[in-house]
Formats: C-alpha cells, structure tokens, sequence
C-alpha cells in the first residue's frame, strides 16, 4: 500500500478538529451570565418600603418636635397632632379629667394638655373679676395662634424625620429626599381631609372622661351651649374659660350654677337591689342641682316584703322620686313607695305635675322575678303601652298635655309614639335613644346598678349609666342630655357624653310643640 503523505494526514486530522474547535470558540465568545446574590425587589415592594419610613419617619418627627406651648388665657397648654385613625380633638385637664371632641376624621388628632394655672395671670383675674367678661375673646386668639405654629412646626418635623429616616436607611440623598417629599404630601392631604370633615357643632356634644363631680362645671349648661354657639375656636374658648373658673388660686372647686331656665331630670332603672347605686344618685343630684328623679322600674331584684327596707334611701336623696313598676317589682314594693312622702308612683296612664313637667306612667302587666318568657308576654306589653296611649291621648284632648312618659319595656313605651313628646323606658341594661314614626323620641336608659348581682355573670362587669336631661322650663321640651356612664364592679371610670337634639342644633328649624299624631290610632290585641 502505498503511503499517504505526511502532509496529507495533517490536513485530514485538522479537517476532523474543525467543528470541535468552532464549538468552542463559540463557547468562548458567548457572554457568562452575570452572578446576583439576591433577586430584585418588585416595584410594589419596594414602594411599600418607602411608605413604611415615611410614616415612621413623620410619627418620630412629631413625636420629637411637633408640639407648641401655648399660654391661653391664664393657663399653660400644649399642643399636640398626634396619628390617629379616628381623628378628632382631645382636651387633658388634670386631675379633672379629658374631653373628647369629634372635631373631624383624618389620620391625626389634636390633643390640647392643659399644664398648669399661671399664677400671675391667674391672680390678675382674681383680683380683678370684670376682665372674665373679656376673656373668652383672649382664648380665642391665644388658640388661633397656637394652632398656625403647631401647624407650621409639626409640617418641619413631619419632612424633616422622614427625609433623615430615609438617608439612614437608603444612604442615597435622592431617596431621602422623595420620603420627605412624601411625607409633605400625606401632610397635606391629611390636612385637606381634616378641612373637609371639620365639624365645628362637635364642641356642643364632648364626651367627658374623669372625676364625676367636675362634670357639670366643665362641661357646661345645656341651654348656654345651645344660645351662644358660634364658631369652634369660640366654644374651645368657652370650654377653656370653664376650666379657668375651676382651677382656683386656692385649689378649690367653685359650686356649679345650674342654668334657671332649666328643669334637670335624673333618669335611672334598673337598679336591681344595688346600695351603692343610691349614694350615685345623691352625689349625681347634689352636682347636678337636680329637680327630680325618674325610675322606670326593676329597682328591686325579687319584690319580696323583705326586700323593701332597700327603698328607705329614697327619703334622703334631696329630691322628688317618680316612679313605674318594672317586671321584677312586686304590687308589695309599689304600695310601700306609694306610702313614701316625695315618691310619686304611676300607673294607669295617671299623671301627675312634678318641678313644672307632667308625668304619666303605667306598671309593667308582668311580674317575672325568675327571668321566665311566659306566653302572651310580647302581646300583655303592647296592650299595657296602648292603654297608657289612651290616656294620654285623654289628657292632651282635655288641654292637659302629658311632657313625659314612663313605661318599663320598650315594646309598651314604643305604643305611645305621637301623643307624647318624650317617653322614657329601662329594662335591656343599655342606653338607647330612637325617634319614632311620628315624632316621639323614645330613651331608654342602661342600668343603674349595674345589672345587680347578674354583673358578676360575665366576663366584665356591666356600667353603671344615668342620664340628666334638660328641660326649658316655658316650653318643657328637651333642650340635650348628658349620658353617665360609670365603671362597674371593681372600675372606676367616669364618662360623661354631651348629647342635642338634631332641633336645637345650631341651624335647624326649631320643632313643633308637639310630635304629629298617627292618622289611624295604633292599636294591638293580645
């Protein structure tokens, strides 16, 4: 065989390399992929982020610098915007306790600390007592001024802590500036929705937490809150000036000067054999300067004979007693109060004139001491409320109208609805107040005695709740109520909440003297 040359081999073996060596120069000029130690976050992601330091940011910008000293008046207040969900206003007067206004919604809330009583001041106005007349309008401007320098200061320190919380956490100046820019325009737009919902009649409803005797002094007449409405900045003042009139030089508490043109009612129920609920009503009656007290029922728990020297108190209370039978008291506890010499027992649909208002009244048809649901229950209450709708109807066409009326259940009460302007009932252990097809308002009042004995059968013990109802005194029709509402066994709060009539609100139209009568009478059998 004859040999194949030396060159020729070396060509055929280079011819046999060719596609392995293109293959790897391919394989050489292909780019590697980039190795990353984490994958990037989503845009959304990393919005959220953003948002979280802005708000921290803002919160700890407030928290270190957004608050103001501000002189009002005589006294030395601070204040505060603070993040909230709820928005509103509230008002720390210590030791006497807080008001709580829902002056608006947005996500921050005023809070206004009063701190102390300047003793200079204070004393100029002791000593010269015509510059009180004058002083709400000094309020008025210290508040006006206080509230643009939080405004201004707290918009600092919002865009300040979020642009610094922003450079620590991204150390980039770009990012740290778009946090404070953000946090600029939640400032805003918390501002625009706090000028949007602003509700200057808030003033006129506060709602109290503190020391139940500087209720009435603090939160004021009825009859003034309604006649000298103004403007928010106005009232705030007034609410002020009321906290002045209570911190004196000598740190005593000025008597409270109920308003003349007003009957004050006590309205309580269900006391349910509670002796501590006795020593509520004188204190809320000796505060409150009271004119007389309502019970719509269930004062005792069984209505055995043996039960009624718990009625005794009611001599001592400093004011008339006007009383409904409730289901869980007995003929024997309603004829022993009868006997009483300032207890004024209704039942029958009888009135009769107490402190300038007329009441009428009707027992409640069950007697159920053991809690049972007998048959025909449901039907005996609507009857009962349609017998106590006749009279009343009776008196109103005799020219005798009845002011008020008084049944225990809200199923009999709800039957008077047009012939009466205001009926009061108990009997579900919580507060309640509706306005009924033709015009009656029916309240319903909680428990005075914190449901008796049945508040250790739950987890937390029921409250305590009475109400103070203002009446004109020419017209005697409700003017507002405040709503008490005290801690229950082993508690020790105190709320007091300011409530108006939608009629005597600033800018309604003031109601009839009486609510509209059904076209067709209501009545229901058995």
């Amino acid at each position: 065989m004859a040999r194949v040359p030396a060159i020729a081999v070396t060509a055929l073996n280079r011819l046999r390399r060719s596609p392995h060596l293109l293959a790897r120069r391919h394989r050489t000029r292909r780019p590697l992929p980039a190795l990353e130690l984490a994958a990037r976050p989503s845009p959304w992601v990393r919005g959220l982020g953003l948002v979280a330091v802005v708000l921290l940011g803002a919160w700890l910008g407030l928290l270190a610098v957004g608050n103001v000293r501000v002189p009002v008046g005589p006294m030395n207040t601070t204040m505060t915007l603070r993040p909230s969900l709820t928005g509103g206003t509230k008002i720390n007067v210590s030791p006497l306790g807080a008001l709580e206004l829902n002056s608006h919604r947005g996500p921050v809330r005023l809070d206004v600390n009063v701190d102390q009583l300047d003793p200079e001041r204070a004393s100029a106005l002791v000593d010269h007592p015509e510059r009180l007349s004058g002083l709400q309008d000094e309020v008025a401007h210290d508040v006006e001024q206080g509230t643009l320098d939080l405004a201004l200061r707290s918009c600092i320190a919002v865009v300040s802590g979020a642009t610094a919380l922003g450079l620590a956490v991204y150390r980039r100046p770009r990012r740290a500036l778009a946090a404070g820019g953000t946090a600029l325009a939640l400032l805003m737009a918390s501002g625009a929705t706090a000028y949007a919902t602003w509700n200057p009649n808030s003033v006129l409803e506060p709602k109290y937490s503190g020391l139940l005797s500087s209720a009435p002094s603090l939160v004021g007449n009825a009859r003034n809150i309604v006649t000298e409405f103004d403007v928010y900045q106005k009232e705030l003042a007034r609410l002020v000036t009321n906290v002045t009139k209570l911190y004196d030089v000598t740190s005593t508490l000025p008597a409270y000067q109920p308003d003349p043109t007003t009957v004050r009612v006590l309205h309580v129920s269900d006391i349910h054999l509670n002796p501590a609920s006795w020593k509520i009503i004188a204190s809320l009656v000796e505060q409150y300067k009271v004119n007389v007290i309502v019970d719509t029922g269930d004062t005792m728990d069984h209505g055995t004979a043996a039960e009624n020297g718990f009625l005794d108190p009611i001599a001592d209370l400093g004011a008339p007693y006007v009383w409904v039978r409730g289901n869980h008291d007995s003929a024997t506890t309603q004829r022993y109060l009868s006997r009483m010499k300032n207890v004024h027992v209704l039942d029958d649909g009888r009135a009769q004139t107490v402190a300038g208002l007329r009441f009428a009244g009707i027992g409640d048809p069950q007697f159920t001491p053991d809690r049972s649901n007998p048959e025909g229950a449901d039907a005996s209450e609507e009857l009962a409320g349609d017998r106590l709708a006749a009279a009343l109807h009776d008196q109103r066409t005799a020219g005798t109208p009845v002011d008020v009326a008084m049944a225990h259940e809200p199923s009999a009460a709800r039957e008077v609805d047009g012939e009466v302007p205001l009926v009061l009932c108990g009997h579900l252990h919580h507060e309640g107040d509706e306005i009924l097809k033709y015009g009656t308002r029916l309240r319903m009042e909680g428990s005075t005695g914190g449901s008796g004995l049945r508040a250790l059968e739950h987890k937390y013990p029921a409250p305590i709740e009475a109400s103070i109802l203002y009446f004109d005194r020419d017209t005697r029709r409700l003017q507002a109520w405040d709503a008490i509402k005290l801690g229950g066994l082993g508690e020790t709060t105190a709320e007091v909440t300011r409530h108006l009539p939608k009629e005597n609100q600033p800018g309604a139209t003031p109601s009839s003297s009486a609510p509209s009568s059904p076209s067709t009478p209501s009545s229901s059998g058995p």
